[in-house]
């Protein structure tokens, strides 16, 4: 079962449910993990707190065989009103666990929304709400997806993403709604004091050197806004 976090605040709450170890800032407790079930694929739509950003559980059905999941089905997206047109597919693989990338993210008009999920081993993957006019502003959710709990995380445009690999031999993969472009591509600081994320680490992350190099959020000018639809 996986571990669930989100800041920015003060002090922590300790709490069981659905979840075997789940760890919220008091600002946004209580709020609903459980949503709507499809009932034809069995994927469970899970809230967080940050508006729009969401949890997925596709349905396994094992057999002695192993298993088959369907991850992602449009009409089941557009039942929930989400009209999302993916053009790209992307599958990352880290040899070694404590394996930083982020904190991504393409500004406009190529901004990115995507679904992420981690194929192989497991990651603890991070979003900030980078949307200029949210209540939620600068504050993070993270959580542990892995090969085992087969959750995804639904990221829309206008946040900053990433993710740690918690294990060795890590693969991810993601949809996105718009093509990598390198001259939209950016990143802010994953160990920015302000944002104060948590990060399940005891030493230094292998980054990459533009990951390294990336400013903190408070010398950033996000380019996104709330309504930002492009």
């Amino acid at each position: 079962m996986p571990s669930v976090r989100t800041g920015q605040g003060q002090g922590l709450a300790f709490l069981s449910g659905f979840y075997s170890r789940f760890i919220v800032f008091f600002e946004h407790w209580p709020f609903p993990m459980i949503a709507n079930r499809s009932p034809d694929s069995g994927m469970l739509f899970d809230t967080t707190p940050i508006r729009d950003l969401l949890i997925l559980r596709p349905k396994r059905h094992l057999d002695p065989r192993g298993f088959f999941s369907e991850t992602w089905n449009r009409d089941t997206w557009r039942e929930r009103g989400l009209e999302i047109s993916w053009c790209q597919d992307n599958h990352s693989m880290s040899r070694a666990g404590g394996v930083l990338r982020g904190l991504h993210y393409q500004a406009p008009p190529m901004a990115q929304a995507k679904l992420v999920r981690c194929s192989q081993g497991s990651i603890w993957d991070v979003a900030v709400d980078a949307r200029r006019g949210s209540p939620d502003f600068g504050k993070w959710f993270g959580i542990e997806l892995s090969a085992e709990n087969w959750l995804q995380m639904f990221v829309p445009r206008g946040f900053l993403h990433g993710f740690l690999t918690l294990e060795p031999d890590t693969e991810v993969q993601y949809k996105a709604d718009n093509p990598y472009t390198p001259e939209c591509d950016g990143a802010v600081a994953w160990n920015d004091p302000d944002l104060a994320i948590d990060w399940p680490i005891t030493a230094a992350p292998s980054l990459s050197a533009k990951d390294a190099a990336a400013p903190r959020f408070s010398e950033w000018g996000t380019p996104f806004d709330l309504e930002h639809r492009e």
